[in-house]
């Protein structure tokens, strides 16, 4: 018989918060959620309110689109090194210094335009603020998943989650307030000069070790390979090929050949893991906008209960899985996500019911965080330390399309059928997450026991 894999304490486990890498994920997380509603719903907000036309600033949804498709230029941040600066700074920090060059630059940029006067340049610096934002995601993932082990990755994750909220919190109310006081080229001023958070914390923090990328290519079976029947061709041929092949084909070969049979079935996890809560996510402000809630009582609700719950929940998610691991929190993750939409069926069938409300905005942000804590850990120990820009970054782009492509029918849906079957489905969506989540859980090879408290690097 097995011998039970022991756990540690409470104060152990509560201890992980203390540690460097760990404190690091807030501001880094700042870091990463100051720019997205910068290009978004404050963007969007100074746009009417300078009166560009409202189907003019529809067209700037189309600039999210650069969040969704970056693994297409994660094989250059996972392996081009950077003139001077990955020789000063390493791979990982040179790429965030260089991504939160860009955000400033494309807010400062912003902030030096009449948006009536200047709409296509004011889409272009939005456009460079969305690239440099989510190629600043990219670097971050990496540097966070080669800072750390495995059994500290839900506990970074949470302080990234609070740190992300923290910087939603600084670009959306703080710029709102900082326009209505000042101007709105101070309020984007103000956010440029908020991206030093991120800087003073890469050149503060170590890089992450790693093998250099010599290193890696010469380990790589398919790159020796191309050298050998490449003899003879032009060396700057053979060069670029080497390259392409180590980080564009090798991240996804190495993933198939290390899971094999099961690579299928992982993938196809990480698509529906959050297929749920994101297909129903469309449909909640409406709903409480047709149940008859003020805009004030949804901005209170949401907000405060809801960012609490959150931050509450990844809290939670990070301290649970340093005490039993991933596995079993994996599977408790995915059933209170899925099981959550329920509560929104019931404040449906219930009505405007303040309560109600608040419980469904308490218990759907509070699973979210969970499971959105211990579901990042799990990708990252899914993620070869050797490919992990690009394998991280494909992940988390599966992770969220299926469930925006599904949550685009859910005006459908409600019109057909109403929002409390609409609820009813979208929790149906969850149960095949449950089950992989559960056949997961039971694969020690996937989701190893929590590591001995020594395993925690001091750094």
């Amino acid at each position: 018989m097995t011998p039970p894999i022991p756990q540690r304490s409470w104060q152990a486990a509560l201890a992980i918060y203390l540690r460097a890498p760990v404190i690091t994920m807030l501001f880094l997380g700042f870091s990463a959620g100051l720019p997205f509603l910068l290009v978004f719903s404050t963007l969007s907000a100074w746009l009417r309110s300078d009166g560009v036309q409202v189907a003019a600033i529809g067209f700037f949804a189309w600039i999210g689109m650069l969040y969704s498709i970056k693994f297409f230029w994660a094989p250059v941040v996972d392996r081009l090194a950077l003139p001077v600066l990955t020789r000063t700074f390493g791979q990982r920090r040179s790429w965030m210094l260089l991504a939160q060059a860009l955000v400033a630059g494309g807010l400062v940029g912003l902030a030096s335009l009449d948006p009536q006067q200047n709409l296509p340049l004011v889409a272009g610096f939005a456009l460079l603020v969305a690239f440099g934002s989510a190629t600043q995601d990219i670097a971050i993932d990496a540097f966070r998943i080669e800072s750390a082990p495995d059994d500290m990755q839900a506990a970074m994750a949470s302080t990234y989650i609070i740190g992300y909220r923290g910087g939603l919190v600084a670009a959306g109310a703080g710029a709102l307030y900082v326009a209505s006081w000042l101007s709105w080229q101070a309020a984007y001023l103000t956010m440029a000069l908020l991206v030093g958070v991120g800087i003073i914390t890469v050149l503060l923090r170590p890089e992450p070790e790693r093998l250099s990328l010599t290193s890696q290519l010469i380990h790589e079976p398919r790159v020796r390979a191309f050298i050998r029947v490449s003899r003879g061709k032009p060396r700057l041929l053979r060069r670029l090929g080497a390259w392409l092949i180590g980080a564009v084909v090798c991240p996804f070969t190495d993933f198939i050949s290390r899971h094999r049979l099961k690579a299928l079935w992982l993938l196809v996890f990480v698509a529906v893991f959050r297929i749920s809560d994101l297909a129903m996510a469309s449909m909640a402000n409406p709903l409480y906008i047709d149940l008859g809630f003020s805009l004030e009582t949804i901005a209170n609700v949401t907000n405060v209960f809801g960012i609490a719950m959150s931050i509450g929940g990844g809290i939670l998610g990070g301290l649970l899985v340093a005490r039993y691991g991933i596995g079993p929190i994996l599977v408790l993750g995915a059933v209170a996500a899925t099981l959550t939409n329920l509560l929104f069926a019931a404040l449906a069938l219930a009505g405007q019911s303040l309560p109600m409300l608040v419980m469904t905005i308490v218990g759907d942000n509070l699973s979210n965080g969970l499971a959105s804590a211990v579901f990042i850990a799990f990708l990252s120990s899914l993620t070869s330390r050797a490919y992990t820009a690009t394998q991280y970054a494909l992940f988390s782009s599966l992770m969220t399309l299926p469930g925006k492509f599904l949550s685009g029918f859910g005006g459908m849906v409600v019109a057909a059928e109403g929002y409390p079957t609409f609820f009813v489905i979208a929790t149906g969506l969850g149960l095949p997450a449950i089950a992989l989540a559960i056949w997961v859980s039971r694969d020690k090879a996937l989701v190893p026991p929590p590591a001995p408290r020594t395993a925690w690097p001091n750094t």
